[in-house]
């Protein structure tokens, strides 16, 4: 028994140490706090387009009820380790039900982006349908872009993060500090 214990010992440190070079996100209270803010007034009045289909909804050609948000976030890098102190919206935003543009290039500080994913109605129109985390797309256009970190905010206090470490590797879903 005491072999099986010993034995497991060099596989625990192994991966205690790949976990220690797996990227990391510090997002403060009160960053977390305006970005629950601006989805709540993106995703307002999701229960008002029931009445369309799914198709309708996503070419946005019904009622535009709640939009897409996107957002700069600012902050610094040291490593691999991403710490946000702000963000500001991007410049050139345009924003539909179920995408949005814009850019952060020319932003000073900025480390990556945010946006939002809003409800949409299911077709019975009684419950909220939700995308929870970095779609497919989202993902593949992070992977051709040079920004370090994705965020989305798919709910309150909801958040998926993707980050870009030192050496160009992709790591989703990552690791998200609260402080």
């Amino acid at each position: 028994m005491r072999l099986i214990a010993l034995a497991a010992v060099p596989f625990v440190a192994l991966g205690a140490r790949r976990v220690a070079r797996d990227p990391v996100i510090v997002i403060p209270a009160s960053v977390r706090d305006s970005l629950n803010s601006i989805w709540r007034q993106a995703n307002m009045h999701w229960n008002e387009i029931s009445d369309q289909n799914t198709l309708t909804q996503a070419l946005g050609t019904g009622k535009p009820t709640q939009k897409e948000y996107l957002g700069c976030l600012i902050g610094s890098t040291d490593s691999d380790t991403f710490r946000v102190i702000g963000w500001i919206p991007a410049h050139d935003m345009k924003r539909f039900q179920f995408a949005v543009t814009g850019s952060c290039d020319s932003v000073p500080g900025a480390i990556g982006t945010f946006h939002t994913h809003p409800y949409r109605a299911a077709p019975t129109g009684e419950l909220p349908l939700k995308e929870p985390g970095l779609s497919q797309q989202d993902l593949m256009t992070f992977m051709g872009g040079t920004d370090h970190v994705l965020v989305v905010v798919w709910d309150v206090d909801s958040l998926d993060v993707a980050l870009r470490d030192s050496t160009g590797r992709v790591v989703h879903p990552a690791l998200l500090l609260r402080r």
